[in-house]
């Protein structure tokens, strides 16, 4: 299986009142084209720096991070924004989207900035409702985004996310503002694109968001201090397991 994303002794670190403030501390990582790996760890741990270093949201201060088998830190700014807009994607916990826009517009709004190349704006509009026909939501494309639902704005995100068609989505949290109804379908419309085939790379403090993704990455102060294989994640029947097993080994890491 290809590698999609390798970083090499990642490091990041801020100057805060003239002191030095180490956020990633010498990070090694690997991610195979069709993961889910989730990034786990207690607050200040470092875990969304290093969605954002790796994920080139952020430059990292020392180290190597390879995407898609581009050396991100010799990029310039201009190369690496175009890298982020054609070839990730990206979902906050924070529903970003523009007042000013319905949820089609804000859905498709990436691609229009991308031009794909032969593309009309009618084939773009097509594309877009074609992903929230795919997350069941194909119903408020033209309401404003005041007038849907939390977990329907989500859906929406993850709409706006994969509208380039992106090797890797970036997750930060996704479900932290969702309550657990809500949480649970965000997180089954991820599962659904991890299985037709795009890498995910999520953090988050609950602990059955990372029970489904296949790997979860422990970080404390900094420093990846354990790692625990899943397995892909194939029904609701054995859930209950991998969330007896992940929390007995979260225990053990300090969680």
């Amino acid at each position: 299986m290809n590698t999609v994303l390798q970083a090499r002794g990642l490091c990041k670190t801020y100057i805060v009142n003239k002191r030095q403030n180490n956020v990633l501390k010498n990070i090694d990582l690997s991610v195979a084209e069709g993961e889910m790996v989730a990034v786990m760890g207690p607050s200040g741990s470092g875990k969304s720096t290093l969605l954002y270093c790796v994920s080139g949201m952020d430059r990292a201060t020392a180290g190597e991070i390879t995407f898609a088998g581009r050396d991100t830190s010799k990029l310039s700014e201009k190369e690496l924004a175009r890298l982020r807009l054609d070839e990730m994607g990206f979902i906050f916990q924070q529903m970003y989207m523009m007042k000013n826009l319905s949820v089609l517009d804000n859905i498709i709004f990436p691609a229009v900035q991308s031009k794909k190349a032969g593309e009309t704006r009618r084939q773009t509009e097509e594309r877009g409702r074609a992903l929230m026909r795919r997350l069941g939501i194909d119903e408020v494309g033209g309401n404003d985004i005041n007038e849907v639902s939390g977990g329907q704005l989500q859906r929406a995100c993850i709409c706006r996310s994969m509208i380039n068609s992106p090797k890797m989505l970036f997750a930060d949290e996704p479900t932290g503002a969702l309550n657990r109804s809500s949480s649970d379908e965000v997180m089954n419309e991820l599962l659904k694109l991890n299985r037709d085939g795009t890498t995910v790379m999520c953090v988050t403090h609950d602990p059955k968001v990372a029970a489904k993704c296949s790997r979860v990455l422990y970080l404390v102060d900094g420093c990846i201090v354990g790692e625990m294989e899943l397995g892909r994640f194939e029904d609701e029947s054995s859930l209950r397991d991998r969330e007896r097993a992940l929390n007995g080994w979260l225990m053990e890491q300090g969680w």
